[in-house]
């Protein structure tokens, strides 16, 4: 029987076959030997010896060796690495190095600081739904709050106690208060990135902030419990600083740290999927709370209040239970620091980027902000459908609108142009959420000629539902726009400033449009002006001597500039170039900077005098090729010469490239490397005959025991 660690093939040389076990090779054809030979040398180059997948032939002379089913092939050095990795029949295929063992959570990966996660095969039931669910409550409890302010505050619930706003003022309070919310994710990212992690922080910002936030704004509703009068400071501090302030540090994190529960590399298709998930639930709790909240509210605010404490309490909880699952990371420590990180790919993709992508947004956000001040004051003085459908519940279209079109879009839409080969630039998508958002202005100006219509003509209120096509446009017009925001911003983000991107993201999303909006209020003030000379349009007929479609108008013409700047060609490739290099940047593990090596110190014995030029030339290509001998990281061990430094990226991911990216010994390409191994093997150490010998053999050689 033949050495398992060698054979030989039809030319006479001694070849490595570590996978012929139980068959001689002098018993079989020549033929069969140089097929059993060239399998054997494909293979081993990505497996690990195992028992030989042939059998022994029977003594007929024209029989042929029996083939047993092998083990799921490694893929080669040329393959892709999947990017959906979800079942336990993918694993087989996937380098040693990127597996931990660990049953619940197979997947492993060493970030950019040396540090190895575990990560879960299905993500999404494992660990993702807790956020999401403490997502869909968080929403639940904001859009119920949010829908329902103008009402409030202008007395629309109850007219003996309330704050005794005009319709401008209330407008302008809850743009304060939406902008305030989309402006301190900033303090939920220096909080996650560099202070406290994602999963405190989501916990600091909910119970310290949004709860006591949402306390006081239902405890203002009851009379007299605050003081003889309405107490406007209570409701301020709820409303425009605790509220918001909880709002935008959680709303800042929690999507990110959703999609940090997937593998950057091996999950990343799967991040996507995660975003409409994402998306679909906030929906879901603006769908539900604009429902409950505001029908509530019509007959008891203070209970219709009531509902948001105890759903983001609940949510909390939930929340809470998934901490054993959670892949947590600890903080950067410097959150706007631009050193940067040993063995992480450098990157040009600067915040600055991710603020200019992000305005885009901002002429389809100012469209949006409608729905929550001058949509709900022009459905104020519209009559109620089937007795208990008001201004704030028509939110609810907006809401249903998402779900219904996100999931078309989603499953349909998308699908059917990727069959295609078509992908819709990020700009286009940016741009055909302006152009829905213009469409939506439109349709709130025709809604004006049917308000006027129906008084002036016939005495009467038109019905709210006229309404909701408005609502419905600016829900598809979401799903281009704001989405693919999410995820632009992720994408581009460097990996240790997530958080701090998403904080970017959303002050365009809310930020700046409701502080634009603010001042667009202030400035045509006189458009919001009755007859009396007052901006007091909560009734009709005094709605319906003011000049609120001349805003309209204004509305339009910055969401059909959003459309005009988006398909510019210019920006449309600059967008496009961020996005690639965004992907390069993630995919393809490129030393840009070779690390410092340490000095080897050569033996007595080893004098460079008595070797001859062939041995030098090939003690420099060794030298080229494996580095200097061993290097100790921070964060692992690696050896990098010139051969990788210099390596142009590639912008997908190999198999070979995975021992450099986890930092494990062994040349991708090299006599010397490591095939797969789940553990750094030791460095490599050149010979006089430029091979690489191992540490053992060294210490021999120097004449150590």
């Amino acid at each position: 029987m033949a050495d398992k660690s060698s054979g030989n093939s039809s030319d006479g040389t001694s070849q490595t076959v570590p996978l012929i076990k139980s068959v001689s090779s002098s018993r079989l054809h020549p033929s069969q030997q140089q097929h059993m030979q060239n399998q054997a040398e494909s293979i081993s180059a990505f497996s690990t010896p195992f028992s030989s997948p042939f059998s022994t032939p029977t003594s007929s002379p024209k029989s042929q060796p029996l083939v047993a089913k092998p083990p799921a092939k490694k893929l080669s050095l040329e393959d892709d690495l999947p990017s959906n990795v979800s079942t336990e029949e993918q694993l087989p295929e996937l380098p040693d190095v990127c597996l931990s063992g660990n049953k619940e959570r197979p997947l492993r990966h060493v970030n950019e600081r040396g540090e190895i996660s575990h990560y879960a095969l299905q993500p999404m039931f494992y660990s993702v739904i807790f956020i999401l669910l403490v997502e869909l409550l968080e929403r639940f409890a904001f859009y119920g709050i949010n829908y329902t302010q103008t009402s409030f505050l202008t007395g629309a619930y109850d007219e003996e106690w309330n704050a005794g706003f005009a319709s401008v003022q209330a407008s302008s309070y809850v743009s304060i208060s939406t902008a305030v919310a989309y402006t301190t994710p900033f303090l939920g990212a220096y909080l996650a990135d560099a202070l406290l992690g994602d999963y405190w922080s989501i916990l600091f910002g909910s119970v310290v902030l949004y709860i006591p936030g949402l306390l006081l704004i239902t405890l203002s509703t009851v009379p007299y419990l605050l003081g003889d009068r309405f107490n406007n400071k209570a409701l301020s501090v709820g409303l425009l600083f605790l509220w918001p302030f909880g709002t935008g540090v959680v709303k800042s994190i929690v999507n990110v740290f959703g999609a940090k529960q997937f593998h950057p590399l091996l999950q990343s298709s799967l991040i996507e999927s995660y975003y409409v998930n994402f998306y679909m639930c906030i929906n879901i709790g603006a769908l539900v709370g604009g429902i409950i909240v505001p029908i509530v509210a019509q007959y008891d605010v203070t209970l219709a209040y009531t509902y948001p404490v105890a759903m983001l309490g609940v949510g909390v909880l939930l929340f809470s239970m998934g901490t054993p699952r959670y892949v947590r990371h600890k903080p950067s420590g410097d959150l706007f620091s631009n050193k940067h990180i040993p063995g992480a790919p450098e990157t040009k993709i600067g915040l600055l980027t991710i603020f200019r992508i992000s305005t885009l947004i901002i002429p389809f956000s100012i469209a949006y902000s409608q729905m929550a001040t001058t949509f709900i004051v022009q459905g104020t003085v519209m009559k109620k459908a089937f007795r208990f459908v008001d201004a704030a519940s028509m939110n609810n279209a907006d809401a249903v609108s998402v779900l219904t079109f996100g999931y078309l879009i989603g499953a349909k839409f998308y699908p059917a142009l990727a069959e295609r080969d078509i992908k819709i630039p990020t700009t286009y998508k940016f741009a055909i959420g302006s152009a829905l958002g213009a469409v939506a202005i439109l349709w709130a100006l025709y809604v004006e000629t049917i308000i006027n219509e129906a008084y002036f003509e016939r005495n009467e209120k038109a019905t709210i539902m006229w309404q909701a096509p408005a609502y419905i446009l600016i829900g598809v017009g979401e799903i281009f726009a704001i989405s693919a925001a999410y995820e632009a911003a992720f994408t581009a983000a460097p990996p240790e400033k997530k958080v701090l991107a998403s904080a970017i993201n959303l002050f365009c999303v809310g930020g700046i449009p409701n502080v634009l909006c603010i001042g667009l209020y202030n400035l045509c003030a006189a458009w919001f002006r009755n007859s009396h000379g007052t901006t007091a349009i909560h009734r009709l007929e005094d709605y319906a001597t003011a000049n609120v479609d001349k805003y309209f108008w204004l509305l339009f013409g910055i969401s059909m500039i959003g459309v005009v700047v988006n398909v510019l060609p210019g920006v449309r490739d600059f967008v496009a170039s961020v996005e690639e290099e965004a992907t390069d940047m993630i995919k393809t593990p490129v030393l840009t900077k070779r690390p410092t090596r340490h000095k080897r110190v050569l033996p007595a014995d080893y004098s460079s005098d008595e070797e001859s030029p062939l041995l030098r030339v090939k003690r420099h290509q060794a030298y080229l090729k494996y580095g200097t001998g061993p290097v100790m990281y921070k964060q692992g061990s690696m050896r990098a010469g010139p051969y990788l430094a210099n390596k142009k990226a590639k912008k997908s991911l190999k198999k070979g490239a995975i021992n450099r990216l986890y930092r494990v010994g062994g040349s991708s390409g090299g006599a010397g490397g490591s095939r797969g191994g789940g553990r750094p093997k030791p460095s490599i150490m050149v010979g006089a005959g430029g091979q690489p010998l191992m540490a053992g053999n060294i210490s021999k050689r120097q004449g150590s025991t």
